[in-house]
């Protein structure tokens, strides 16, 4: 079974937002706060990242909820 990539919460062209994961549309919403939600319970469900966009499609947040592949370090 393969891993499951990031999902990313997009602005849609047209209005509204997209989650989208492995290049596919999983949902749509008309709201950003509704589409993170979504998007938050994908990335759970799938233990993997969550990538939140702004409007100009840059990342604005990201959370992990799998393992983590650059977990923080400890300041000795």
């Amino acid at each position: 079974m393969s891993k499951k990539k990031s999902v990313h919460t997009v602005p849609n062209p047209d209005g509204g937002w997209y989650n989208k994961q492995d290049g596919k549309i999983i949902s749509k919403h008309n709201k950003k706060s509704t589409a993170t939600s979504a998007g938050r319970k994908h990335a759970i469900k799938d233990s993997t990242e969550h990538r939140i966009h702004n409007k100009n499609g840059r990342i604005s947040n990201a959370n992990s909820y799998g393992n983590d592949p650059s977990p923080p370090r400890d300041k000795k």
